[in-house]
């Protein structure tokens, strides 16, 4: 089940460093099947030629408002109507300003008001100019009119400014036009409707004293993805994560955690009442015995010994349960990843098992796209590398079929 398989989607691209990353977006864009064409502005073709952008996505690059050779001599109206999604990246601050304005005084703009489809802008410039309240105001207008604001994210910029400002990354934005499609899904394509699911994301938090604690490289990410897919899939949906800076799905119930036993607690006060459980959260193994009331001062010496003792075992309690949920767990791996995960499943008595190395560069811990093996008792299956929200879909599709293969024996 592909969300972008078919969809017409319109990349705006407007003057600033951050074009070079839109042949990339494109590229991305494509391999997920989506039918994508290409506007530039005149300050755009300064950063990266059109030839490249023709190259990437296989069709013409539009930058003429009055194209000779468009049907009727009218470019901007034919790609309006083609258009299911027009997203401008990179949106630079001049843009988003006539944008707000209703300005129509190039191809680009013109199509903005004369398309029906969504329009998302992905805000790209230097961190005094987005923060200027001229770009705030804005950007505020432009939300009101159900525009779609897609970053920026912060960090180092071109000029060696460090702030807000930076277009965020093909992939990031990859996986927003997912979820932007995905709320398309019609009721017929619902797997999950009138399931209540539990699942959990993120690392937990082991305090060693007030300002320090042992933790893991998890960002949460597959486990959000995995919620606002099953929320899609129309499940009732409840999270529990440890600390992340993500946002809640639409739709789904949060619930923050930060050590492993408060993410123990909270699964087992309402694990009762689901239907399928899904351990995606790196927890801690162990946490130190002692948390000190004070912060833990050098000392000369050149060691120092902490004391561990076993976290509950979240996934493991679920499935002992008398009237267990489907119960699915997490493995993650640096080798001999089949292995491993074959021994958990059936150790620790789960359903299914969807096992990633982390140690593979590009997938898995702080990435975007990842890879699974996907292993229960009578068989497997890979879900090679993609995009986390599109893998999501796949994983709980299965998660789904075995389920009710599962109530129908």
């Amino acid at each position: 089940m592909m969300y972008l398989t078919g969809k017409r989607i319109l990349i705006g691209i407007s003057g600033g460093i951050a074009a070079y990353k839109s042949a990339e977006l494109v590229r991305r864009l494509k391999e997920r099947h989506a039918e994508v064409r290409v506007v530039m502005t005149e300050s755009a073709k300064a950063f990266i030629t059109p030839l490249t952008l023709q190259a990437v996505s296989g069709e013409p690059v539009s930058d003429a408002l009055l194209d000779p050779a468009a049907e009727a001599g009218m470019g901007h109206i034919e790609l309006a109507k083609w258009a299911d999604l027009v997203l401008i990246a990179p949106a630079s601050a001049n843009t988003l300003a006539r944008l707000r304005a209703g300005l129509a005084d190039d191809l680009l703009t013109t199509l903005c008001l004369a398309t029906p489809a969504t329009l998302a802008v992905a805000p790209a410039m230097n961190q005094q100019m987005y923060r200027h309240p001229a770009t705030q105001e804005n950007l505020s207008v432009l939300a009101q009119r159900q525009t779609r604001i897609w970053g920026p994210a912060q960090g180092a910029q071109a000029c060696g400014d460090v702030g807000p400002g930076r277009m965020l990354e093909p992939m990031e934005l990859v996986a927003l036009i997912e979820q932007h499609f995905a709320l398309e899904f019609p009721p017929q394509t619902q797997p999950l409707a009138g399931i209540k699911l539990m699942l959990t994301a993120g690392p937990t938090r082991e305090a060693l004293d007030p300002v320090r604690f042992i933790s893991n490289h998890s960002s949460g990410k597959m486990g959000f993805a995995l919620a606002h897919a099953a929320a899609r899939l129309g499940a009732e949906v409840t999270l529990v994560s440890g600390p992340v800076a993500l946002a809640t799905p639409t739709g789904v119930t949060r619930i923050d955690v930060e050590s492993a036993a408060q993410m123990h607690a909270a699964v087992m006060q309402d694990i009762a009442r689901q239907h399928i459980f899904i351990a995606c959260a790196a927890v801690a193994d162990y946490a130190p015995k002692t948390v000190a009331e004070h912060k833990i001062k050098k000392t000369q010496s050149d060691a120092m010994v902490i004391e561990l003792t076993k976290n509950p075992d979240i996934v493991a309690d679920v499935a002992a349960r008398e009237n267990k949920p489907f119960t699915v767990g997490f493995a993650a791996e640096t080798r001999d990843l089949e292995q491993y995960a074959r021994d958990k499943l059936n150790r620790k008595k789960l359903d299914m098992i969807a096992a990633n190395n982390v140690a593979a560069a590009g997938q898995g811990f702080n990435s975007d796209s990842n890879a699974l093996t996907v292993l229960w008792p009578t068989g497997k299956t890979e879900l090679p590398l993609a995009g986390k929200s599109e893998l999501a879909i796949l994983l709980l599709t299965l998660i789904a079929e075995k389920y009710h293969d599962t109530h129908r024996a």
